[in-house]
């Protein structure tokens, strides 16, 4: 059973298959609440696991590898909360909220345990059953709430209401943490706030090679990695480094390395 319902803005998640997800952008900040089962997320830095009863908190704007596990025989079950950007935009101007400085906190992390956002999660399982009693209007109105709880925590107003335009980030730090998600280039370049052909020509100039070059590259010598080194196998780690299907990958490791990567596993064991 795969079931993934929208309300607006409020994601209900229900597989009782493990899955992992291959579009790992981040548009909007979330907050998610694990009822069954456990989220493990990597932002390219940190692994992070949400177990049942979690409430956890995802940064917008950035690049996650998720997966979705069934535990103890029961579907994986969660309800997410998305705060877009224009929603948080009119909230501040209405309600005169600013960010009082900087977050320099996790883009990613677990709340400690906290009885109002729990209170708030649980007024949203009955909702979990019947989504379609969870009207528009009571979507926003309950999107309303969860903001109003998260102003609590000074830092979190920080992260929320900063409205900064994007800039162009450091070019080769940001490739080198992300190379391994398989996303268009035209999503790197806008995510490190350039346009497609700007993102181009930088790379160029940081890189000496073509961003698909340098890419392919950069994620076999990973493969490379894991499977001489710690053991790993091909088809346990292909869509970990950045390859779609195991056969494109197959195909590339034995162009760039003159084998096939399974024989280094045979060689390794």
């Amino acid at each position: 059973m795969i079931e993934d319902r929208t309300r607006i803005n409020i994601l209900f998640s229900c597989t009782s298959q493990e899955r992992k997800n291959f579009e790992p952008f981040v548009q909007d900040h979330a907050l998610v609440f694990i009822l069954n089962g456990k989220m493990i997320i990597n932002d390219g830095i940190e692994t992070f696991q949400f177990n049942k009863g979690d409430i956890g908190f995802i940064s917008k704007n950035q690049l996650v590898k998720t997966q979705k596990i069934p535990q103890d025989n029961k579907p994986y079950m969660s309800i997410s909360i998305f705060l877009p950007k224009e929603t948080l935009y009119n909230y501040s101007k209405e309600h005169h909220i600013l960010p009082k400085g900087s977050y320099l906190g996790k883009p990613n992390f677990i709340f400690q345990p906290d009885p109002f956002l729990k209170g708030f999660f649980d007024s949203m399982l009955p909702y979990f059953e019947n989504q379609e009693a969870l009207t528009n209007n009571l979507a926003t109105i309950k999107t309303f709430e969860i903001i109003e709880l998260l102003l609590r925590y000074t830092t979190i107003q920080n992260l929320l209401f900063n409205f900064e335009d994007d800039f162009k980030i450091d070019l080769e730090a940001y490739m080198n943490k992300n190379y391994m998600h398989n996303i268009p280039l035209a999503q790197f370049a806008k995510l490190t706030g350039r346009s497609i052909s700007t993102f181009k020509r930088d790379f160029q100039e940081i890189f000496n090679q073509t961003p698909n070059k340098w890419l392919i590259k950069k994620r076999l010598d990973l493969a490379h990695f894991l499977i001489s080194k710690q053991g790993k196998k091909p088809n346990e780690i292909y869509d970990d480094v950045g390859f779609i299907n195991f056969s494109h990958f197959s195909r590339s490791f034995k162009a760039e390395f003159g084998i096939n990567p399974s024989e280094i596993e045979k060689n390794h064991s």
